[in-house]
C-alpha cells in the first residue's frame, strides 16, 4: 500500500525532485500508519488482497461480459411484443463464506439487469428477477464459483 500512495503520489505531482520523492515518501508512510492505527488496516489484508487480485481482475470481466449478455436478454424482453415477463422472487442459499464474497455477489447480482438483491442476511439471498427465465441457476451462477474459488485462494 505504501508503494501504491507513492506512485499516486508521484503521477498526480507530474514531475520528479527531490523534495517531491522526499515529502511523497513521508506523506505515503503517514497515510499507511493513519490506516493501519485508526481504520483496522494491516499487512495481513494487504497480503490478502494481493492474493486474490488476479482472480479479482478476471472476476471483474466476467462480470462486464455478464452485464453486457443480460442487458441483451433485457432488451429482447422489452422489445418482443409476443413474449410477457413473469416476474419472480427467488430465495437461496449460498455456501460462501465471508461477508466480503456475499456482499461482492449480491452487488454482482444487482448490477446485472434484470434482476436485483433485494435482501442478504446471512448465506441467504433473495432477489427479484424480471422473468423465471432469470432465476434459473443463480444459486450456482458463474458468480458463486469464481468467488467460492477466490476464497479458496484466500484460504491458503
Amino acid at each position: 500500500m505504501v508503494l501504491l500512495l507513492f506512485a499516486l503520489w508521484l503521477i498526480f505531482n507530474g514531475k520528479i525532485t527531490l523534495e517531491i520523492v522526499l515529502f511523497g515518501v513521508v506523506l505515503s508512510l503517514a497515510v499507511y500508519w493513519f490506516c493501519w492505527k485508526f481504520l483496522d488496516y494491516s499487512p495481513k489484508q494487504e497480503l490478502y488482497a494481493l492474493r486474490i487480485l488476479p482472480q479479482g481482475i478476471g472476476y471483474f470481466f466476467v462480470l462486464i461480459v455478464e452485464i453486457i449478455k443480460a442487458n441483451c436478454g433485457v432488451i429482447r424482453l422489452i422489445v418482443s411484443p409476443k413474449y410477457e415477463t413473469e416476474p419472480v422472487l427467488v430465495t437461496f442459499r449460498t455456501d460462501l463464506k465471508t461477508d466480503l464474497a456475499r456482499t461482492v455477489l449480491a452487488n454482482s447480482i444487482t448490477l446485472t439487469p434484470g434482476t436485483i438483491t433485494v435482501e442478504l442476511t446471512e448465506d441467504e439471498f433473495k432477489v427479484h428477477c424480471l422473468d423465471k427465465e432469470m432465476a434459473e441457476g443463480l444459486c450456482d451462477s458463474i458468480f458463486v464459483r469464481l468467488l467460492r474459488n477466490m476464497e479458496k485462494t484466500a484460504g491458503k
